[in-house]
């Protein structure tokens, strides 16, 4: 009796795998094209129960149930991902192989009990995924990027890449994008924070946010773009579009790859060059990861001032760093001294967030631009979080205080009617 549920569940992936080859036999071909899931998840279950009878498999009803599901999924979705994808609380899925499947759920990463059946069913789901898409894996193509209806990332990547075999990794798009609120309430930042880069942002500031993969900088700067009057034109450019903001007055941009023939990609430079002729009141970037970085800087110092990009670094020192390597990859043979004082001169604002060693996001830091001293640009913190231990079950415990400086651009609130109170500046006072 001991061996029961082994051999249970070793007659259970069998029974799949000869249930599925049933139903692609069976299940007509009109019917998958029609597209009526209610339709379609009816007939797979008729199609597993008349599996079962004919083969006489000792199933209860609860593992009936289980294998019509799962045969749904198959048919109907992405395989044995479809519940992560369904889940509203798994933020990212990664099949590393096909016994080992990670999601990641509430900023912590998890394995799952999920298990494919082979490498070559990884293969059937990726395709599955990017084919509609438009776009294909295989050795002469071996990694590809894609967006889903959703608005969720997909990354995969295959032999000989991958010393694993297939690898995929989708990012969940959010139905509901977290609102500043949200933010306030998950600890991500405070109410003073949160009414300080509103004003930034309302006067026309440039504002770049800064953080590792996965910190949370999207989500960050689709809070900040929420801060942006409704009169306004905005024009977002992203290679993956996820930004969703509720102006009025929105043009979405995003940049597209090349086709099967290696032919007809528009990069994000291309696209932030075009949104200046677009006539914007503001651009938002996504990600500013190559030679863009110049056209951007070129915009923010030419009238086109509200700008919010983000850029992966670990410091707003690094960002800075980043910048200006980018800004050389833009094939402009530009000094490195010329190119500090364009940085300086653009952007006003650098938002640091982090994610923590307990899963939380939290902004690390506020920095201002300065200017220049020599040939160093200058800094200085205006808010940050103080890290004070570790609680229970791991928990980052810690404050996010003000240092006392009030920026330089305070003047710029005045005179558009944006009062703040002075404790947000106090550095004896904790930022609420």
């Amino acid at each position: 009796m001991a061996n029961t549920p082994e051999i249970s569940t070793q007659l259970y992936l069998e029974s799949k795998n000869a249930i599925l080859a049933y139903l692609i036999q069976n299940i007509d071909q009109k019917l998958l094209e029609k597209g009526d899931e209610a339709l379609l998840r009816r007939r797979v279950e008729e199609l597993v129960e008349e599996k079962l009878r004919s083969e006489k498999l000792p199933f209860s009803r609860q593992m009936r149930n289980r294998l019509v599901s799962d045969m749904a999924d198959e048919i109907l979705g992405f395989g044995p991902i479809e519940p992560l994808l369904r889940d509203p609380t798994v933020t990212e899925v990664m099949v590393n192989r096909p016994d080992q499947v990670y999601c990641e759920r509430f900023g912590k990463l998890e394995l799952t009990d999920i298990q494919f059946r082979d490498l070559q069913h990884i293969r059937h789901v990726i395709d599955k995924i990017v084919t509609p898409l438009g776009r294909r894996v295989d050795e002469s193509s071996p990694m590809v990027d894609a967006r889903l209806p959703d608005g969720s990332r997909v990354n995969a990547i295959i032999s000989p890449l991958s010393l694993n075999g297939p690898v995929l990794t989708i990012r969940k798009f959010s139905v509901d994008p977290y609102t500043v609120e949200d933010l306030i309430g998950f600890g991500t930042l405070t109410q003073g924070m949160a009414a300080f880069l509103a004003a930034c942002v309302k006067v026309k500031l440039n504002v770049l946010v800064s953080g590792g993969s996965g910190a949370g900088k999207t989500t960050l700067l689709n809070v900040l773009s929420s801060f942006i009057p409704e009169g306004e034109r905005v024009v977002t450019v992203e290679d993956a579009a996820e930004l969703k903001l509720h102006q009025p007055h929105v043009v979405r941009l995003e940049s597209r790859p090349p086709n099967i023939e290696g032919k007809g990609e528009i990069k994000i430079r291309d696209l932030v060059r075009n949104c200046l002729r677009m006539r914007p009141d503001r651009i938002v970037v996504g990600e500013v990861r190559g030679g863009e970085a110049l056209d951007m800087l070129q915009a923010m110092n030419t009238g086109h001032e509200g700008s919010i990009s983000t850029v992966h670094s670990n410091t707003p020192r690094d960002a800075l760093a980043r910048l200006e390597t980018m800004v050389m990859m833009s094939g402009m043979d530009l000094p490195s001294r010329a190119i500090r004082e364009q940085i300086a001169a653009a952007v006003h604002l650098i938002v640091q967030i982090g994610r923590l060693s307990d899963g939380s996001r939290k902004v690390i830091s506020v920095t201002e631009i300065q200017g220049m001293e020599g040939n160093v640009i200058v800094l200085q913190d205006l808010f940050s979080f103080q890290q004070k231990g570790v609680g229970e079950g791991g928990k980052v415990l810690g404050t996010m205080q003000a240092t006392g400086m009030v920026p330089k651009f305070i003047d710029r609130f005045n005179a558009s009617s944006i009062h703040l109170p002075a404790e947000i500046f106090k550095r004896t006072s904790e930022v609420r």
